[in-house]
């Protein structure tokens, strides 16, 4: 899909601060709440950091060897650094189906079928926020995190898939608050994923994507 009069899409080549990002981000969502911007899909990476959402618990920082940022979002903590393809998506639900349930299960759906056009399997799991795959030694391992704010039904912050980041820097936290799992990359699953082969495939799915959080868009349901 290509940008539009409505939509602004920005495929980001270096990493970009965090605080940079949610700054201009935050920026963003403000001006399309108002009208005075479109719409953005943003898919980029930053330098390794740990991102604390609303829910985040103390005791599930474990080791801040890297910078913390307290990032409005809802969830706990999880990480991003290179490697890992974050997308962040500040969309005006108000001018479609006002329905967070439905918005979230798009995301994790556009998310799924992008990953099974590379030969991966993956899913949303009862009680655990996130896509869910199997790591190379056959265990539930997570693959993709999603958190989501919205202010004046604009969306903010959106999703990130491993591609192939440094997996020991997820140690530093509790990921989601969730203990009982590992987590993954398709590079650990032997699967080789430049970010614009990411990009492409992902963006090729955005009309259907944005078609689900129409009124009738069946945003809860998955699609072939």
């Amino acid at each position: 899909m290509k940008a539009s009069a409505h939509l602004e899409i920005r495929q980001g080549q270096t990493l970009v601060p965090y605080r940079e990002a949610l700054a201009e981000m935050t920026t963003r969502n403000a001006a399309v709440a108002d009208g005075s911007a479109c719409e953005l899909i943003w898919l980029l990476e930053h330098p390794p950091v740990y991102t604390a959402g609303t829910s985040a618990a103390a005791d599930e920082l474990l080791d801040s060897r890297f910078d913390v940022v307290e990032a409005g979002r809802g969830g706990r903590y999880t990480y991003h650094g290179p490697g890992q393809r974050v997308g962040y998506l500040v969309l005006d639900l108000g001018k479609r189906a006002r329905d967070v349930r439905g918005f979230v299960y798009a995301v994790e759906g556009w998310v799924i079928e992008t990953l099974r056009d590379f030969g991966v399997e993956s899913w949303r799991a009862d009680g655990r926020v996130g896509i869910w795959t199997r790591g190379p030694e056959g265990r539930e391992a997570k693959i993709g995190a999603i958190g989501i704010r919205i202010r004046r039904w604009v969306t903010m912050h959106g999703f990130s898939v491993n591609l192939a980041p440094d997996l020991r820097h997820f140690g530093g936290i509790v990921p989601c608050g969730i203990e009982d799992y590992g987590v993954t990359s398709l590079a650990a699953i032997g699967i080789s994923v430049a970010p614009d082969e990411w990009d492409r495939a992902l963006l090729a799915r955005t009309d259907a994507f944005l078609a689900r959080l129409e009124p009738g868009g069946s945003a809860t349901k998955d699609l072939p």
